[in-house]
């Protein structure tokens, strides 16, 4: 026993040295990163939510779970590691006293049943995993894998050497209980079971099994110990302290401030920068990156899901999110025998790491840079990785910050961006439009639309401030949107005014594309006009303003009640103040409807129910969602700044959606987002001159829809209805408005009864003849409109209003 003893406290002490000196080396490599003091701030200020999130994400595998086969055979491997650290407990004492128990609850029957039962449920669970990769290896599945690229080799032994702590305890069990030296006379049903097959053997045998059994037990898992601190197997020990430090409550939304040694970096204070302080305006080398950044890439478990939701890599784009940060580390790791030497030391190291220091961060293959432009610009910023990493890596923030230094400082960045930051900083849009144009969407209507400065002094007189956006205002697409809304808020009786061109772009397409200076001059202006106009409540048709104005205006010092416009339609269908009429006759009903979700509406901002529960009330309408759907929807890619980027690298990603719109036999694709529709337009027009898409589907915003199901009205009976009269009709009011003033056409509006309904219904009936509905003019009048824009999804400019 003295023998066994021995060997098992060298082997512990050889291999908790090295284990130490691992160690060490990545606290020093993580804590060589620059300050992150919200990060801190964020578990010391809100103990109880990080509480919470280790409970929910680390305990509870909430995010693992959402994929459930693979996520439950991960729940029983991880809780194997908590609970079979008891058994580990009772070797270590077994090399001191053979019949050693844990004190106090050493002898319980249920301890014993769950040190087995969870043994076995991991092995069911390591089989899960065997399969899983299998059926999704890289050789059969190519880039669908989304394995590809991993550490296979390191996955597999991770999965032996699980297996080997699993059989040499139960050896070792076994045989103790056989020898009557196990703590539990019931409960540990395999070690029980398994000491009665060594029942026959002879006491020698037995003793040698139990000694050979304890000695490999404990010899597995201090390899396995080593093994794990030097691969992705790291994550064991680092995602719970990742999950800890991350955003909260997602990484999403908000764009990570953009830091300077700690602090957010500030415009007004831009002057007194040193020189050198303009070299951290990003990220340009990996030290540049935050410690949280580096403990990002350190945890990086090689899974794969990023990449399975990623639209970039679908589309055949070299960005993968999974293999950034692998690439990340790996530099990480290779360069810091260089980072962390002294000036002597550094004369020492060997040509490899010398080469590795020298690296470009961002750089193609001829300039040996470990991220290649092509990658660092194909994000579209949807968001996906971040919502699907089990470990909150942040790549998005990433991303971004190594855009910001490659605008900031280098200068380098896609050409087309150059139109849209001049066009940004002249003209307050990216489309280089004329600011007094903006105003230009109300031509047409029927009532008085508020302007501040014009009409009324400032917000106090109104409910909401109706944030048009740049799209909104001059994308002639976008103005259908805007004109929607406003027609459904004017029915509802909601007051609200505009800025008209007192608004300026909320600075998203400058902050996603990396430059922080005009994203914070924009932000800077706007946040001094809600002060002065006294915005509280704001409600937005684009998702990207509305992600930017409720996520991100804070840091100017405006806190905002922001909604988004299908949220707001919704409160008031729910409310009665806007009632869906139901289809008549005369018109075409049992239309299909499929939808879009946006990306900075779902997944950054968790809004998914109020645009499908708008939809579910239009009467006559059947919805049916895409495979794809919510918080896995597919991105149409114009997020990120990618709206104003030619798409030159694979498969376009909105041709990708738009084909999987089309596929669910939809006649009617809703969206919620001006960029959406755009996109999901033109590849709905490349579709249909391809002859891969029936000529009256079409795509429409959530609002017109619900406009049109509100504005239902027979046409009289004897008319003939010519193609000028439909067009007018697609607008025309539901009630016949009162002479006089135009301005006050609408005060007398009221939702539809259920006995008006009727009548109406029975009047049509009678009719020989009806108006077309609403949505065969808005088809012709969006196909027209699409045809003239930029095909196949490239950079996307607007064209003058169609007068027509």
């Amino acid at each position: 026993m003295t023998v066994v003893l021995v060997i098992g406290l060298v082997m512990t002490a050889i291999t908790l040295s090295l284990a130490a000196q691992r160690v060490l080396f990545l606290w020093r490599l993580i804590t060589s990163g620059q300050p992150a003091p919200d990060r801190i701030e964020g578990v010391t200020k809100r103990t109880g939510t990080a509480i919470k999130t280790e409970l929910v994400e680390v305990l509870g595998q909430k995010k693992l779970l959402n994929w459930t086969i693979p996520g439950a055979a991960h729940l029983f491997v991880m809780y194997s590691f908590f609970i079979l650290a008891s058994v580990y407990l009772e070797a270590y004492g077994a090399l001191f006293n053979s019949r050693f128990a844990i004190p106090l609850i050493g002898h319980w029957a249920i301890l014993g049943f769950l040190q087995d039962f969870i043994a076995v449920m991991c092995f069911f669970g390591l089989v899960t995993f065997a399969i899983i990769r299998l059926k999704n290896s890289p050789e059969k599945l190519g880039r669908q894998s989304r394995f590809k690229g991993s550490h296979l080799g390191g996955a597999w032994l991770t999965l032996f050497m699980i297996v080997n702590v699993l059989w040499t305890m139960f050896l070792f069990r076994g045989a103790a209980s056989a020898a009557g030296n196990l703590p539990y006379k019931n409960g540990a049903f395999v070690s029980i079971g398994l000491g009665n097959v060594f029942d026959g053997f002879s006491e020698s045998t037995i003793t040698a099994l139990e000694r050979v059994g304890l000695l490999l037990h404990i010899g597995v898992m201090l390899v396995f110990l080593i093994f794990v601190l030097n691969s992705k197997h790291l994550h064991i020990f680092l995602a719970p302290v990742n999950i800890l430090f991350g955003r909260r409550p997602i990484a999403l939304g908000a764009v990570k401030p953009l830091m300077i040694h700690g602090k957010p970096f500030d415009i007004e204070t831009m002057e007194d920068l040193d020189e050198a302080d303009f070299e951290h305006l990003g990220v340009g080398k990996v030290e540049d990156f935050s410690w949280k950044g580096l403990l990002d890439f350190s945890t990086c478990t090689e899974c794969g899901r990023c990449q399975s939701q990623c639209p970039a890599w679908a589309t055949e784009k070299p960005l993968n999110p999974k293999l950034l940060i692998m690439d990340l580390r790996d530099h990480a790791l290779a360069k810091m025998p260089h980072t962390l030497a002294g000036e002597k030391e550094r004369a020492g190291l060997s040509e490899s790491e010398v080469a590795e220091a020298e690296r470009p961060l961002i750089g193609d293959a001829e300039s040996y840079g470990v991220i290649d432009p092509d990658v660092l610009w194909s994000c579209t910023n949807c968001g996906a990785c971040v919502q699907q990493c089990p470990v909150d890596i942040e790549h998005v923030d990433h991303i971004i910050d190594m855009r910001r230094y490659q605008v900031l400082v280098e200068s380098n960045f896609p050409p087309e961006l150059n139109n849209i930051f001049k066009g940004l900083e002249r003209k307050g849009n990216p489309w280089n439009m004329d600011p007094k144009g903006r105003m230009d969407w109300t031509k047409g209507l029927d009532f008085e639309v508020k302007q501040v400065g014009r009409d009324i002094d400032d917000l106090d007189s109104v409910e909401w401030l109706f944030w048009v956006g740049c799209a909104g205002a001059f994308e002639d697409r976008a103005k259908k949107t805007t004109q929607a809304v406003a027609e459904l808020l004017n029915i509802a009786g909601v007051t609200f005014g505009v800025l008209g061109d007192g608004e300026t772009c909320t600075g998203d397409p400058a902050r996603r594309a990396g430059n922080e200076v005009v994203f914070a001059q924009l932000a800077m202006q706007n946040a001094e006009t809600f002060k002065e106009t006294k915005v509280k409540k704001v409600v937005s048709t684009c998702a990207h303003c509305f992600n930017t104005l409720k996520n991100e205006y804070a840091e100017f010092g405006v806190e905002l009640e922001v909604v988004h416009h299908t949220q707001l339609l919704n409160r008031l269908v729910r409310e009665g103040k806007l009632t869906p009429v139901a289809p008549t006759g005369g018109e075409v009903a049992g239309k299909t409807i499929t939808y879009h979700d946006p990306c900075f509406l779902g997944r950054h901002n968790q809004v998914y129910e109020p645009p499908r529960e708008l939809l579910s009330v239009i009467p006559g309408a059947t919805f049916k969602e895409m495979p794809r759907t919510k918080e896995k929807s597919f991105c149409c890619g114009a997020g990120g700044a990618r709206m104003w980027m030619e798409e030159t690298i694979g498969s376009r990603i909105n041709v990708n959606r738009t084909e999987e719109a089309i596929a669910t036999g939809a006649d009617q694709i809703a969206v919620g987002c001006p960029f959406c529709r755009v996109m999901l337009a033109d590849g709905l027009t490349l579709k249909q001159s391809e002859g891969q898409a029936r000529q009256e589907v079409e795509v429409l915003d959530v609002a017109q829809m619900l406009l049109a199901s509100i504005k239902r009205d027979p046409a009289p009976a004897s008319t003939k209805v010519t193609a000028t009269e439909s067009i007018a009709a697609a607008t025309a009011v539901a009630v016949a408005e009162k002479p006089g003033d135009p301005t006050e056409s609408r005060a007398e509006v009221v939702s539809p009864t259920p006995e008006s309904q009727q009548a109406a219904g029975e009047e049509l009936a009678a009719a020989p003849t009806a108006e077309p509905d609403v949505h065969t003019q808005q088809a012709e009048d969006e196909t027209e409109a699409s045809a003239s824009m930029v095909d196949e999804g490239g950079p996307h400019e607007p064209k003058p209003d169609d007068k027509a």
